[in-house]
């Protein structure tokens, strides 16, 4: 929906003089939308055709996207680290008795570890253009490339019950393949699936999805059956994606989920609006975010963008402390990104920031060679004990591992590449959207089919300042969509210097449209501001924000190191050649008090906190509590009856406001995502 318009002209020359690099002399519109028109159809990259619902947006190739900044830089240190040698340490990625390298299908070793690790590890190598990693997922694809059997199934050839093949591990198999299509655009791919979902519509429904993990996330498997019809127009897939849906397990129930597993929930939730594509009904679309509100109101009222479900939610354990895992993390940021581009919402792109920024970053040791299966945004000890029942899980499962947890130990590999895939989008009208904000480029064609180069400038989400420089051939006129968030209330736009007074709303996107020359430059100011959130069903605590960072109290660190295969999770398996001395882990222990509550201004709790500026850190890793180049100053006392309880986790909050006689003193608050461990949801404290 439109909210303004205002036309504005910039004339810097007239006649027949000569426009310098960098000006414009063409009218720029400029306008606010809640999401771009999808009645018009992308010339240049594939999206929806018919009877397939249009999307608002369209994915780019992954090649399209070339990270700088902080994010190159994770990117960066997962290559380095745990992701780009995982080959050495995984028994799943064994190339002896590996089921994804024959054409039976047989081995000891093959399920959903290699694709987990797979789609996020091409697709990194894709991104950086490192042709060794680049060489190294190809051996595997060419595996699955040359292995497809007779029937057109393919991969690990296990069945739940007699008939019934788990597809599973293929899932994320597809994506794989998917993503070096875009990278390669080998046919063979394209070939493969559609063998293979030829070979899906005939197995019988009652034999068809039933296992407990297939069943949940049936709705992966319908991306893939669209992103296919998109490039093939095979009718018969509509018939497969229906097919799909009805033995799917049902997201549509109107006040409960088909299981309450928290990776299930963050993947799964998804499917109705995938399907919606299809359906056209909105009650799939209104489905989807009936799940995402369901489970955030009786789980998720704390910071952080998740919910507490440390293996399942359960009744009873909605407290800050109960934790969520690196797969979920992953699976809810990848559904945002999917549901952006179906709803043109740019909720989603809030609800992927906040895990981006504020909880994800944190499931890893700074350097990316270890990992924890569980993070919570209270958390004061990450060690060896069971911590079992306060979470859900009987072992390590707190320990930063990189031997341990088998799923998220291969499936973290995707989670910041594909953020920053989908950093920027296509639009139907044949511009560009940038949608996550972050330091690179994006090369795309646009307009009339000129390919031009975006160059984005920013530290954001640690500054507020987001710049762009156009390079283009040719002078060439499309829009240009800037992405307004929906904490952000005052943004500033300029077009090569010049103020575009544009009056948008939270949520909108700024649609600027102009012939577009070499050398423009567009600034984007979005102006900061400290919030207070409080959370009035977990026991009022409240959490502090600063435009998209979530604060946690600074708590110094102790690290202790520990052997890898000793601290493992119970059901770990690695290679007999792998060394814990080159891949330890790690217990962290608090070396300060934590057990603080704030002291708040009653009337203007944002006025609490002071900004403190610091330098950009060397290493051009901001998600370290050393390195954090922005905290907050506050004022708050201690509460020494809030302690440790008997399973060794930070006690359930207390309720606010809460009564102590401690002296107030001076507290450091630093942004979330560097604070391994962490108080985010604080007490409030008289």
């Amino acid at each position: 929906m439109k909210k303004s318009f205002l036309l504005f002209t910039v004339l810097l020359c007239a006649g027949s003089c000569k426009t310098p690099v960098g000006q414009v002399h063409d009218n720029v519109q400029a306008e606010a939308v809640r999401r771009p028109t999808n009645e018009e159809t992308n010339r240049y990259y594939v999206s929806n055709k018919a009877p397939l619902q249009p999307q608002y947006f369209v994915k780019l190739p992954v090649t399209s996207i070339k990270p700088g900044g902080w994010l190159r830089r994770q990117l960066e240190l997962q290559r380095d680290g745990l992701t780009g040698n995982l080959g050495e340490i995984s028994i799943w990625l064994s190339k002896d008795d590996n089921a994804w390298l024959n054409k039976a299908g047989t081995g000891k070793y093959g399920w959903e570890e290699l694709p987990y690790w797979l789609k996020g590890y091409a697709n990194i190598g894709y991104m950086l253009d490192d042709q060794e990693i680049i060489d190294k997922s190809k051996f595997w694809l060419e595996a699955v490339l040359t292995n497809q059997r007779e029937s057109g199934d393919f991969g690990p050839n296990v069945e739940k019950g007699e008939g019934k093949r788990d597809l599973w591990t293929n899932m994320p198999m597809l994506w794989c393949l998917q993503s070096y299509y875009e990278y390669a655009k080998d046919p063979r791919v394209l070939s493969l699936m559609t063998k293979y979902f030829k070979w899906e519509l005939s197995i019988p429904d009652d034999k068809f999805l039933e296992d407990y993990w297939e069943n949940s996330r049936g709705g992966d498997n319908l991306y893939s059956v669209y992103w296919l019809y998109n490039r093939t127009s095979d009718k018969w897939l509509l018939d497969l994606a229906s097919k799909i849906d009805r033995n799917t397990a049902d997201w549509r129930q109107k006040n409960n989920l088909p299981n309450w597993h928290n990776v299930n929930i963050a993947q799964s939730f998804r499917e109705p609006a995938t399907y919606y594509e299809q359906s056209a009904d909105s009650t799939d679309l209104k489905a989807t975010y009936h799940d995402f509100k369901l489970v955030r109101e009786l789980y998720g009222q704390v910071p952080g963008g998740m919910f507490g479900a440390d293996e399942n939610a359960r009744e009873g354990y909605a407290d800050p402390r109960q934790a969520v895992e690196t797969c979920g993390m992953v699976e809810q940021t990848t559904s945002d990104e999917m549901l952006l581009r179906y709803t043109g919402d740019s909720f989603w792109a809030d609800n992927a920031e906040d895990i981006a920024f504020n909880t994800f970053p944190a499931a890893f040791t700074p350097d990316y060679r270890a990992l924890r299966y569980l993070t919570a945004p209270n958390m004061v000890v990450s060690d060896s004990r069971d911590h079992s029942p306060g979470i859900q899980n009987a072992g390590p499962f707190l320990m930063m591992n990189p031997f341990s947890s088998r799923c998220c130990q291969h499936n973290h590999a995707a989670g910041w590449v594909y953020y920053a895939e989908n950093s920027w989008m296509a639009t139907p009208d044949n511009g560009l959207a940038a949608q996550l904000y972050s330091e690179g480029e994006v090369t795309a064609k646009v307009g009339d089919g000129t390919e031009v180069k975006l160059v984005e400038n920013t530290k954001y989400p640690f500054e507020e300042q987001v710049n762009f420089t156009v390079s283009t051939p040719k002078a060439v006129r499309f829009p240009l969509y800037l992405r307004i968030p929906s904490w952000c209330h005052k943004p500033v736009v300029r077009v090569n210097g010049q103020l575009v007074a544009v009056t948008t709303q939270p949520g909108e996107y700024v649609k600027l449209t102009s012939t577009w020359k070499n050398g423009d430059e567009v600034a984007l100011e979005l102006p900061m501001e400290v919030k207070v959130r409080e959370w009035a069903k977990n026991k009022n605590s409240v959490s502090v924000n600063y435009g998209p960072l979530t604060f946690s109290l600074k708590i110094d660190e102790h690290y202790v190191q520990k052997d890898s295969k000793q601290t493992a999770i119970g059901d770990s398996k690695w290679q007999p050649g792998a060394d814990p001395q080159k891949w330890p882990s790690f217990e962290i222990h608090p070396a300060s008090d934590w057990n603080y509550g704030l002291v708040l201004n009653e009337q203007h709790p944002a006025e609490s906190f002071e900004v403190v500026k610091k330098d950009w850190p060397a290493d051009n890793n901001p998600f370290t509590n050393a390195h954090a180049p922005i905290q907050l100053k506050a004022m708050g006392k201690q509460i020494p009856g809030w302690k440790l309880d008997k399973y060794g986790l930070v006690a359930v909050l207390p309720q606010s406001p809460v009564q102590t006689s401690q002296q107030t003193e001076p507290l450091t608050l630093v942004p979330m995502g560097g604070a391994r461990l962490r108080i985010s949801a604080f007490p409030v404290v008289k």
